[in-house]
């Protein structure tokens, strides 16, 4: 093979990371080879003794990877070699490569799942904190972009638990697909060794809730299987989708346009030429490598349309764009839990942006209803106000009483209740409600979930 197809088509400056999983995939093999007879006690033992080193030797730098045996799989097999002789030879007994990458990948994905569930506890976390000191901040709530309706900031920042509490949801979900056992599958059909893979699945820990070993039924899909990690990116996509929108709105607000809020100047950057500026770039960065996990999710759905079964070199891509959305999703949650706790909130310049898109002209609707009109004709009416309010330069709880009641003579003065921010946010009492006290009933029921 000539040396530019060596790097071409080796893997290992890549896929060394997998040690770990390959070492704990190998040594459950063994393990179960012994058990059936199919290897003597004494290769066990040199088997384990020799992996033991090789451990040791990944740890401390001192393994020696090599472009010429391609990957991860045939560098520990050889070196075992080289430690157990004969034994590390014995060792690939009853199994492929390609049900050996697949276990791999699966065993390094399922610990990775569950460090990306705890950084997604720790950004809530970080969120209902927010939410729990600014429950009575109001926030002009807009849609459209357009001021709507007074909000609480918390209740605001509960929506986004709510998000990323569905991504913890998704990926435990994901979990029990990618907690399956394709080794024993071998290169696509089985072997006629009698391998006990259930053991196997025992060992490493891939069982149901019940305990029940989770092995691939199907040798061919067991080998060809990426449905796993395209799952998961799926779900790493979606999560950062939602730190996306979480980031766009955090450069909105800090901008001079609105001034709702800071952020701390360590996650921030100043300009090269303007020094007055203080730009949020972590925000703005994981706004643009949200673009980068998407684009992985396409890339293996990609990958994987066109091909027949079973193994396909072609499955060699699978790794680089996985590998990347894991690191890229858990550095985005690490940094953006640390960064919502250094966020400071400027309550006095969104109360006057709700001021200013006269917020509660929906309460004012709801208060004509209650007075007996068609919610149409109220709608209509608030219209004509709003229309007046403006003309006027003041808020609608700023019109004298004698001018509200020229458009219906109903509107008495409890009806500027109902006109201020805080008589708004109060009004909406309700499950899923914006009123503080909903609001801290829903913190509450996070602090519970979250632990």
């Amino acid at each position: 093979m000539s040396e530019l197809v060596k790097r071409y088509t080796a893997s290992v400056f890549f896929d060394k990371r997998l040690w770990q999983a390959d070492i704990t995939g190998s040594l459950a093999h063994a393990e179960m080879l012994a058990a059936q007879g199919i290897i003597t006690p004494a290769d066990h033992a040199a088997i384990e003794q020799g992996m033991a080193q090789i451990r040791t030797e990944i740890e401390s730098g001192a393994f020696d990877w090599k472009l010429d045996l391609e990957d991860v799989h045939l560098n520990i097999e050889a070196r075992l070699t080289q430690i157990a002789g004969d034994a590390g030879k014995r060792l690939h007994t009853g199994r492929s490569r390609n049900d050996q990458v697949a276990t791999d990948v699966r065993l390094w994905l399922r610990g990775e799942i569950d460090l990306t569930g705890a950084l997604l506890s720790q950004l809530q976390q970080a969120l209902v904190d927010l939410a729990e000191k600014n429950v009575e901040v109001i926030l002009p709530g807009f849609t459209h972009l357009q001021v709507a309706q007074p909000v609480s900031f918390g209740h605001h920042m509960l929506a986004y638990v709510e998000m990323f509490a569905r991504d913890a949801e998704r990926m435990a979900d994901v979990r029990k697909r990618v907690n399956r056992l394709p080794l024993g599958a071998a290169a696509l059909a089985g072997t006629s060794y009698p391998l006990d893979r259930e053991r196997v699945a025992r060992t490493l820990g891939m069982v149901d809730e019940s305990g029940q070993p989770q092995v691939c039924q199907n040798s061919l899909d067991a080998v060809s299987d990426r449905d796993f990690a395209i799952e998961f990116s799926a779900a790493a996509a979606l999560a950062m989708v939602h730190i996306s929108r979480l980031s766009e709105e955090l450069v909105l607000w800090m901008s001079q346009s609105f001034g709702f809020i800071d952020i701390a100047d360590r996650f921030c950057t100043g300009s090269s030429i303007m020094p007055q500026k203080k730009n949020p770039d972590v925000p703005e960065l994981a706004r643009g490598k949200t673009g980068r996990v998407v684009g992985h999710l396409m890339g293996l759905i990609t990958l994987m349309k066109g091909q027949p079964l079973a193994y396909n070199k072609d499955n060699q891509e699978d790794k680089e764009p996985l590998f990347d959305s894991v690191d890229t999703l858990k550095d985005t949650l690490r940094i953006f839990a640390e960064m919502v706790g250094g966020i400071s909130v400027k309550p006095e310049a969104m109360e006057r942006a709700a001021l200013r898109g006269y917020a509660t002209a929906t309460d004012l609707a709801d208060y004509l209803v209650r007075k007996g009109l068609p919610f149409r004709d109220a709608h209509e009416t608030v219209a004509l106000a709003v229309k007046a309010a403006i003309s006027h330069g003041v808020d609608l709880s700023e019109l004298p009483l004698e001018v509200l009641q020229q458009f219906n003579p109903n509107i008495d003065k409890d009806v500027y209740g109902c006109l201020s921010l805080h008589g708004s946010l109060n009004a909406r009492n309700m499950l899923g409600g914006t009123a503080p006290n909903q609001v801290r009933a829903q913190i509450a029921r996070h602090r519970a979930r979250l632990g």
